[in-house]
């Protein structure tokens, strides 16, 4: 019954965030390693590139895995790791091979499991907006980054929508560049592959190649 906090107790207390830097900093703020973000886009826009850029980048955090639901192991997925250099960081995140939700959710509650988890997409993990509280309530020291197909400029489906309201993160990506509305700050907008984005946007790119200068700190994962 007792949860009332005192307002210079509340504004003392010190928050455990990512100390985000560079593009991502301004893209990001300094997000806390828990609760939920959304990714969304059409197909061709850049999205799962800038999903593999953000996963990469996260290792630098804790331990991630990438559920690819909808890919699962195959040559596509495998060519887009190569090209972001996911190999730099094999000691700190795993490929989840279309893993139920229910299997998931088992691995979550094991000690020294992934503290980050991107679920690729949110359609194919058939969850309801029920669903998606359960599992995040279960899990509130995670943080969980859904991939979404788009509909517009929207998420694709009712519970995905209602999702995306919760999310502490919002990013929507259009014709290489990722749109981040962050409840951490940040807002500038990302370019995934800078020339792309510029010729699609009619200007200059926005930000250079960040597939350089990763923390490459050997960190034995157990999953």
């Amino acid at each position: 019954m007792d949860r009332a906090i005192g307002v210079n107790q509340f504004l003392s207390t010190k928050y455990k965030v990512m100390d985000f830097d560079g593009v991502w900093l301004e893209a990001f703020g300094k997000p806390e390693i828990f609760g939920s973000w959304m990714i969304w886009g059409a197909s061709g826009s850049g999205k799962t590139r800038f999903a593999l850029m953000l996963c990469k980048y996260l290792t630098k955090f804790g331990k991630v895995a990438y559920n690819s639901l909808e890919e699962g192991n195959c040559r596509s997925l495998q060519q887009a790791f190569i090209d972001v250099g996911m190999e730099e960081v094999e000691r700190k995140m795993i490929l989840l091979d279309r893993e139920p939700i229910r299997e998931l959710n088992e691995r979550l509650k094991k000690q020294k499991s992934p503290d980050i988890v991107f679920i690729d997409s949110f359609q194919y993990t058939q969850l309801k907006y029920n669903d998606y509280i359960k599992l995040i309530k279960t899990h509130p020291k995670k943080l969980f980054i859904f991939i979404s197909h788009a509909d517009g400029k929207e998420p694709s489906g009712r519970s995905a929508k209602s999702v995306r309201y919760d999310c502490m993160c919002k990013i929507r990506v259009e014709g290489y560049r990722a749109m981040v509305v962050s409840r951490y700050g940040g807002g500038k907008p990302f370019d995934i592959w800078p020339e792309g984005a510029a010729k699609y946007w009619g200007g200059e790119a926005l930000t250079e190649d960040e597939d350089k200068g990763d923390d490459e700190d050997e960190d034995e994962t157990e999953y």
